[in-house]
């Protein structure tokens, strides 16, 4: 006799939990990727708020950390030391990065103006966007580099020695401010110009009498490191303009300078004066909350903010410490809860580089010096960073109890990617439609190529396909973009028009506010792009599901028959026109692998529509496809199969995006790339991103021979790219890599 023992049955009454998805009710934004909104996207990533979806708006994927510039100006770190990846942190943080800059805040409506995309909406919004040195200057503009922001300032840095290594200006620099931030570049770079073999002439040029913002102790010191290193300060000493060599001063002569770099103080943002914030000298003014003065709904932290009735210098370390309370009050005005108080330290360490590896420390009216407090230092500069690239990995979910046969061995892959082109395996795909068959004249061709045509009764054709996109990203705006120019890729390949789209939107649970905040944008980004295309949106239909997913059903027109794969003939050279390799970046990219500008670098380059590459490959391609979930491989025998040709592909002529080739030799890959491999076997060299399933991606065009320079000629002077790939032969489907 069986008991319920024995089957694992509890005679007490229990009811079966129901799990439920949190809907979304609250927009948070983070304007700007500071050091105090970088650690609440840590903290975030460890506890988020349920119910509260969040932004983040930066110009770029990183952010520099202000404690390193210095080092790395002398060449003590590299650039990705001081790099903070908000990519990374965003998708940790579950939140949606908008590559792009805030020019204005209406309160009213509650919404971040963007120079590029459209408003953003927002329930709690935050403001860490730090300082620039701009300095009003005739001339500066021009010939001048300001320290902040500090990506710009790099990128000039690193120009200028490049150009002092190969000869073309001289080592001439001029430093306008003469406080610890501008003597401590002055002689970093001094030390960096020493360190490639020339003299430099470095000039700290500063208003005041002295350096300011130290003790005598530590301005002796910085003094006698200045000296050393041969830079030479100028006290009491006003500017009067820039040159593109040389620096006017008021009274005495000029200073020749082929980099001048401003860093006498910060200045706050210009786009935060054009807007209602309460502000005093340009910055945000913020009661002790960090809450902005009059509004419920704001903060604001770091350089760019202001404390009624307390005096602060601009220095990352109360950023830092804000942190933790930001963190605190941010979800206290989404959940309703109590704001604590932030009380700044009134003493701070003060770690001062002196060009070597050697560094000053003031705090308490003690001053030390030398290798160890450079070492002191590195140690908590790094300590900071470690805590921004210490992130928990994507796991898969741990099921307890009974599970059914094969369940364990997927779980153990990676996570279902969405850089997969949305698309089941082509073995798979191709097996189940093998009994659909065509049964009207009207359609010429259906199940096999990249659309269906359809022949009008009064002349012409009509292409007309289908494609949607699971979420991959969490920004819904540039997700539609890449999903619309995803869907196109089948019109433009057949050589069509494009002519209307079809929306089909399944969005999370969410109130009512944020779906038409959520709809409204999709919709808007989907009407750029379709307008941009020259086609309209027409309708559509939308749901409510597990996550976001967009697709369009797309429409174009041709007077002639479209372009398909079989047109291909023997001696024709393939083109693509555009990189491979999304696939295994956006995989690595969940996986927390992938470097935030390699992302960001393949989601610009999908989210580009391709009118100008069709047309010009149109009038000349006998066959044409679009590089999608398949595989490069996949698509390419998709031509060879329908022509009856075999194709030989070069590898060193194969574009890829920034760091998948790197990511691919460490084993990274797409959820679809084994079955890719599978289905279109290549001969010859090894090469997984051949099978790497990309989403938008580029154009494969089979073309004359004798054209194909002139074709790649033509794609250029649209502003396109082309890449020459390989060569089509006589054969039976077959594809090699030499």
């Amino acid at each position: 006799m069986l008991c319920s023992k024995n089957l694992g049955v509890n005679n007490k009454k229990k009811k079966n939990p129901v799990l439920k998805t949190v809907p979304y009710t609250r927009d948070l934004v983070l304007v700007g990727g500071g050091h105090a909104h970088a650690l609440v996207l840590k903290a975030w990533g460890m506890n988020p708020l349920p119910g509260a979806r969040l932004t983040v708006i930066n110009p770029g994927p990183t952010a520099p950390y202000t404690g390193m510039l210095p080092g790395f100006v002398a060449g003590h770190y590299a650039s990705s030391d001081l790099e903070i990846d908000l990519v990374k942190l965003c998708r940790h943080a579950g939140a949606r990065l908008i590559l792009d800059k805030v020019i204005n805040v209406d309160q009213l409506q509650n919404k971040v103006m963007l120079a590029e995309r459209n408003p953003v909406s927002y329930d709690v919004a935050s403001f860490d966007v730090g300082i620039t040195a701009k300095i009003d200057l005739p001339g500066f503009d021009e010939y001048g580099t300001g320290a902040k922001p500090l990506g710009i300032y790099a990128k000039q840095w690193n120009n200028f020695v490049e150009n002092v290594k190969q000869g073309k200006v001289t080592p001439n620099v001029a430093v306008i401010g003469g406080g610890i931030a501008g003597c401590e570049l002055a002689m970093a770079m001094a030390f960096a110009l020493h360190a490639v073999g020339v003299s430099p002439q470095v000039t700290v040029i500063e208003v005041g009498l002295q350096i300011s913002g130290v003790g005598g102790k530590v301005r002796q010191k910085m003094l006698m490191a200045m000296d050393a290193l041969g830079v030479v300060i100028k006290t009491n000493t006003r500017v009067l303009k820039v040159c593109v060599d040389q620096v006017l001063l008021d009274g005495q002569d000029p200073i020749a300078a082929s980099f001048c770099v401003g860093a006498a103080g910060g200045k706050a943002h210009k786009w935060i004066s054009q807007t209602n914030l309460p502000q005093q000298n340009g910055f945000i003014k913020i009661n002790s909350d960090l809450g902005v003065i009059g509004d419920n709904t704001l903060f604001a932290v770091g350089d760019c903010a202001v404390m009624v009735n307390v005096m602060l210098p601009k220095a990352g370390v109360f950023a830092v410490r804000a942190a933790p309370i930001l963190h605190r009050n941010i979800r206290a005005a989404l959940n309703g809860g109590i704001r604590k108080k932030w009380r700044p330290q009134k003493n701070f360490l003060k770690l001062i580089s002196l060009g070597d590896k050697s560094a000053v420390a003031e705090k308490f009216g003690l001053t030390l010096t030398g290798s160890f407090m450079w070492r002191w230092k590195n140690h908590i500069d790094r300590r900071f960073m470690n805590r921004l690239v210490d992130l928990p990995k994507m796991l898969s979910p741990k099921i307890s109890g009974e599970i059914a046969i094969g369940v364990a061995e997927m779980l153990e892959a990676n996570p279902l990617c969405g850089g997969c082109g949305s698309k089941v395996g082509r073995g798979v795909l191709s097996g189940a439609l093998k009994s659909v068959k065509n049964s009207s004249d009207n359609v010429v061709t259906g199940i096999g190529d990249d659309a269906a045509v359809l022949r009008h009764s009064g002349g012409g054709f009509q292409v007309i396909s289908t494609d949607h996109l699971r979420s991959l990203i969490h920004d819904p705006g540039l997700m539609t973009r890449i999903a619309v120019v995803h869907s196109l890729g089948d019109i433009w390949a057949m050589g069509a028009q494009p002519q209307v789209g079809l929306a089909s939107i399944i969005v999370p649970q969410m109130s009512e506010k944020l779906q038409a905040r959520t709809i409204l944008e999709i919709t808007q980004v989907a009407t750029e792009v379709l307008t941009a295309s020259g086609a309209q949106l027409v309708g559509g239909h939308t749901t409510m599901g597990a996550e976001l997913t967009i697709g369009f059903t797309v429409t174009g027109t041709k007077q002639s028959m479209p372009l398909t794969v079989a047109g291909a003939k023997a001696g024709d050279l393939l083109i693509l026109t555009r990189p491979i390799g999304s696939g295994v970046i956006l995989a690595a990219d969940m996986l927390g692998q992938a470097k935030g500008c390699d992302v960001a670098a393949a989601l610009a380059i999908m989210g580009q529509i391709q009118n100008r590459e069709a047309i010009v490959l149109t009038k000349t391609a006998h066959a044409m496809t679009d590089v999608t979930g398949f595989g490069l491989a996949g698509h390419v025998q998709e031509i060879c199969i329908a022509s009856g040709l075999d194709a030989e592909l070069w590898k060193d002529s194969i574009p890829t995006f920034s760091g998948a080739r790197a990511l691919s030799d460490a084993g990274v890959s797409s959820t679809l790339m084994p079955a890719n491999r599978a289905d279109a076997p290549v001969k010859g060299i090894e090469d997984a991103l051949l099978h790497d399933p990309q989403t938008a991606g580029g154009l494969l065009a089979a073309v004359p021979e004798g054209q194909s320079e002139a074709i790649i000629e033509a794609l250029a002077v649209k502003g396109c790219s082309g890449y020459i790939i390989g060569k089509l032969t006589r054969g039976t489907g077959q594809t090699r890599l030499s």
